[in-house]
C-alpha cells in the first residue's frame, strides 16, 4: 500500500554544526525539510489527532535537535533528524533535506544541502533460555526491548519447550529451553540491534565461555528486513534458522504466512524440520509475551 506524506518545509534553527572553529563559535542559519511517510488514514476517519503525528510538536523538536550539541556535519544532523522522526509510532520512513545557505564556501552559491531517506525495519528476533528463571529471564527481556525508543514489538510467538542443542548434538542431560520468536520493528541499524541484544543479554549474566553452552538469556536477530550479510559477526537471514525447531516452531505459530529469505514458507521448513528422528517441540502454558 502507497503511504501518505506529511511534509514540514522551510524549518530554520539557528546553530553551531561545523568543521571550522569559527563556525562552531558563531553559528549560522540552517533550514530543514522533511516528508514523513505514514498512514493518515486512521487520523482522517476518526478526526483523531491520537492517530497520526502533531506536526507542531514535531517542528520544535526537530529545531532543538539540530539546535542542540553541535557535530562537525550536516550529515550527522539529518541522521539525527531522521531517527527523531521514526521514533514516533505513526513514522514509517522519513525524507530530511538539511541546507546551510552560509556555507563558508569561496565561490558564489545559492545553497548547500545533504539529502537522507531511512525507514524503519522489520525484524524478527529468537528468544531462548535455559537457565535460571526461564519464563521470568525471557519476560524482562521483552519488557526491556519494549523501552528501548528504537524498537516497537509488534507480535510475539507463544514460549514452547524444546531440547538443548550442543555442538555434538542434542542434550537431554541439559535443562531445556524455553524458545519464542519476537517481530519487531526498529529505527537501528541492525549492528545497532545486535549491540542492544548483546547489551540484554548481559544484563542477565550471559556468559559465552561455552559455543551452544546453556544459557540465561540467548537473542539474535534472525531476519532484517530484505538484509543478507555474510559478515561472521552478524550472518543474515541467521544461516541455521531454517533447521531450528526452535525458532521455527513458535515463528510459525507467531506467523504462519512468514517466509525466511532464501529458503521458504516458515511453516513448510517447520514440516521438514518435524520428520528428522529425535526433534522435539512442545507447547509452554504462559500468558502472551506480548
Amino acid at each position: 500500500m502507497s503511504l501518505d506524506r506529511l511534509s514540514l518545509s522551510g524549518l530554520r534553527a539557528f546553530a553551531h554544526p561545523g568543521v571550522y572553529d569559527f563556525e562552531r563559535e558563531a553559528g549560522q542559519h540552517f533550514v530543514i525539510d522533511v516528508v514523513v511517510h505514514l498512514d493518515l488514514g486512521p487520523a482522517a476517519g476518526g478526526d483523531a489527532l491520537a492517530e497520526t503525528i502533531h506536526y507542531g510538536e514535531l517542528a520544535e523538536d526537530i529545531v532543538h535537535a539540530v539546535e542542540r550539541d553541535p557535530v562537525e556535519l550536516i550529515e550527522t544532523v539529518a541522521e539525527r533528524v531522521a531517527w527523531l522522526v521514526l521514533a514516533r509510532r505513526e513514522a514509517r520512513a522519513v525524507e530530511v533535506t538539511v541546507h546551510k545557505p552560509e556555507a563558508p564556501i569561496p565561490v558564489p552559491f545559492e545553497d548547500v544541502s545533504v539529502t537522507i531517506r531511512r525507514r524503519r525495519t522489520r525484524a524478527v528476533i529468537a528468544v531462548g533460555s535455559n537457565l535460571g528463571d526461564r519464563e521470568g529471564t525471557i519476560r524482562q527481556a521483552v519488557l526491556a526491548l519494549a523501552a528501548h525508543p528504537g524498537i516497537r514489538i509488534v507480535e510475539a510467538s507463544p514460549l514452547v519447550v524444546t531440547p538443548a542443542l550442543k555442538v555434538e548434538g542434542v542434550d537431554h542431560e541439559a535443562p531445556e529451553y524455553l524458545n519464542a520468536v519476537l517481530g519487531v520493528e526498529t529505527t537501528l541499524s541492525a549492528r545497532a540491534l545486535l549491540a542492544e541484544l548483546h547489551r540484554i543479554e548481559d544484563a542477565h549474566g550471559r556468559t559465552r565461555e561455552q559455543r551452544w553452552g546453556d544459557r540465561t538469556l540467548d537473542l539474535d536477530i534472525v531476519t532484517f528486513g530484505e538484509l543478507r550479510s555474510e559478515d561472521p559477526r552478524l550472518s543474515l537471514p541467521h544461516p541455521r534458522a531454517h533447521e531450528r525447531v526452535f525458532v521455527l516452531a513458535p515463528w510459525a505459530a507467531m506467523d504462519e504466512e512468514a517466509v525466511l529469505p532464501g529458503h521458504g514458507r516458515v511453516v513448510d521448513l517447520l514440516t521438514e524440520v518435524l520428520r528428522n528422528p529425535g526433534t522435539e517441540v512442545s507447547p509452554y502454558p504462559a500468558e502472551p509475551l506480548a
